[in-house]
């Protein structure tokens, strides 16, 4: 039994929105984590994840050694003026999000 249905479309990456009415159904909110389930019969489920979040230790151990490097006065805040001069060389960047990804990409 159906109780409801929705639609989406994929990008030119393979990335979607989650409609509404699911979001809602699945009390789904931002970073909120979705789970697929595959059957053999290739139906498809869409559940909310209900996993903690356990801390990762390679961002742990990171953190570590940037919380080091920061005591150490290796790493200062960004000026004014290196700001500037990053946002001069990037403003003719131009990136299209929606852009094929290539095939090594994919």
């Amino acid at each position: 039994m159906v109780l409801m249905e929705a639609e989406a479309t994929l990008t030119e990456r393979y990335q979607t929105t989650v409609p509404a009415p699911v979001r809602k159904a699945l009390h789904l909110e931002k970073h909120d984590k979705i789970i697929y389930k595959i059957e053999d019969s290739g139906r498809v489920f869409l559940e909310r994840s209900n996993e903690i979040d356990e801390e990762d230790p390679v961002l742990g151990e990171y953190l570590n050694f940037l919380a080091r490097d920061i005591a150490a006065g290796t790493v200062r805040a960004v000026t004014p003026e290196l700001a500037s001069r990053v946002k001069s060389l990037l403003e003719d960047v131009q990136v299209d999000l929606d852009a094929p990804l290539s095939s090594d990409d994919e």
